[in-house]
């Protein structure tokens, strides 16, 4: 089967790269500088690599996106509106032409066109796409975040294991926990205030993306710092052995990983002043696109999990929400999405770390196929879209069909659980495993009823 080239880009700094895939970023033409003397020494270094530990990056799009005019379009059906198709790299399988630097990646992602589940608010649907279960009952479940956390993250590492950048948990800020895992695999949470509406200016999204406060006062020396820091934590665990309990313990556990990651190297890992400009340009220069670029960034550096919002607050629209004025607002979060995602590809694969990155693009559920009065697209969870790309995902086909309508699922239908047991399997973890959880008895990753998508696992 012939693959659409993906295109490298000229940019990357000292990629990790075999032979083959220097020679092809050179015969592409792509390669903006002489390669004399690089091919043997990359190639080199490529082989004497370890095996990467795997992680993921979601791709979480706030208020729901509409899989017709993104991934499962029906064109000439008086549903599809006004959006065209494109071809793909992968052969057959078409998408929205407002994504065409996606659609060169095709070949390493498989779309899920017939997700069903069964919550159309938006809390409960967020809380149920990201732990796997509905909100119900006392079990306090954690996110798919603070799951992959624990499994795949490291207790020495100097950065979080988990990472979420520019989040809107107003509906639901339980979806975004780690619920009963604790407070040691809670996110570490970056630009939430920074929240910004696609083509509404760039806002501050250069001071959002940093962690704040990571530098002492310059009136505060060292040896100052290190005494006061060492006194606070005397005092917290004293605080903590008398009083016993959850908001004690994140406290002080907040206050450990800021301390360590304050006084490490790794906080460089969010200056993204290190990058060329022309790849920042790439990515976009807006918060979702800066926010990919710093999610690459920190998988470089071993973070098994970072999320990454395309949201904002309008004044007719919830990022995805579409309620009204559907197809304007679509084209114009598309174009935030596309170069960011496409570069974010194109950056993995270049640097060899697509095969051990798996991307997940979703929302907390899809929009209605019938367009309403208001040109606009509502609530539909009974059949809509998400993406799996990277990782060990066998890239380019399609899971599932829907009707010709768009209003049913007539091939494999995936359930919240049967997508959260595929992406831990993916990741390499056993999605029946058992935690302890606050009510006292053993909870599984995933439903023991999930039937992962077995078929795209390599």
């Amino acid at each position: 089967m012939a693959r659409m080239p993906f295109s490298p880009s000229p940019y990357i700094q000292r990629p990790v790269l075999s032979r083959r895939e220097w020679l092809r970023l050179t015969a592409a033409g792509v390669v903006g500088f002489s390669a004399s003397g690089w091919i043997e020494r990359l190639a080199t270094a490529a082989a004497g690599i370890p095996q990467r530990h795997r992680s993921c990056i979601l791709l979480w799009m706030n208020g729901g996106p509409s899989q017709m005019d993104t991934f499962d379009l029906k064109p000439g059906h008086q549903n599809g509106g006004p959006f065209k198709e494109i071809a793909t790299a992968a052969p057959g399988v078409r998408i929205s032409e407002h994504l065409p630097r996606f659609a060169r990646h095709m070949d390493r992602a498989v779309i899920v066109r017939s997700m069903s589940t069964k919550e159309g608010d938006h809390g409960q649907g967020a809380f149920l796409m990201r732990t796997g279960y509905r909100p119900q009952g006392p079990v306090d479940y954690p996110s798919i975040g603070a799951l992959v956390a624990k499994e795949l993250g490291n207790e020495m590492s100097e950065l979080p294991s988990f990472v979420s950048i520019a989040p809107y948990r107003f509906f639901n800020p339980q979806a975004y926990g780690s619920g009963f895992l604790g407070p040691q695999y809670a996110p570490l949470i970056v630009g939430e205030m920074g929240i910004q509406t696609p083509g509404q200016g760039q806002n501050n999204y250069e001071q959002d993306l940093k962690v704040q406060d990571l530098e002492t006062s310059r009136e505060v020396t060292f040896d100052q710092a290190t005494a006061r820091i060492d006194l606070l934590r005397s005092l917290d665990r004293d605080f903590v052995g008398m009083h016993p309990g959850v908001a004690p313990l994140s406290h002080q556990t907040a206050y450990d990983r800021a301390v360590r990651l304050m006084r490490s190297s790794a906080a460089k890992a969010f200056n993204l002043d290190e990058e060329p400009a022309v790849l920042r340009d790439a990515y976009g220069r807006n918060q979702f696109g800066q926010g990919c670029l710093l999610a690459r960034r920190l998988v470089e550096r071993g973070v098994p999990f970072v999320e990454v919002s395309l949201g904002g607050a309008g004044a007719e629209v919830f990022a995805w929400d579409t309620h009204a004025q559907n197809f304007e607002t679509v084209k114009l979060l598309s174009e935030t999405l596309d170069p960011a995602w496409g570069t974010l590809m194109t950056d993995l694969r270049a640097r060899g770390l697509l095969d051990s990155t798996l991307i997940v693009w979703m929302g907390e559920f899809g929009r209605t196929p019938k367009i309403n009065p208001q040109k606009g697209r509502d609530h539909f969870p009974n059949a809509w879209s998400t993406v799996l790309a990277g990782g060990s995902i066998k890239g380019g086909r399609v899971v599932g069909k829907t009707s010709p309508d768009g209003n049913t699922v007539v091939e494999r239908p995936v359930s919240a659980p049967d997508f959260l047991a595929t992406i831990c399997l993916a990741l390499g973890i056993d999605y029946l495993k058992q935690n302890d959880s606050n009510v006292g008895r053993p909870i599984r990753i995933a439903e023991k009823s999930a039937k992962p998508i077995q078929e795209i696992l390599a």
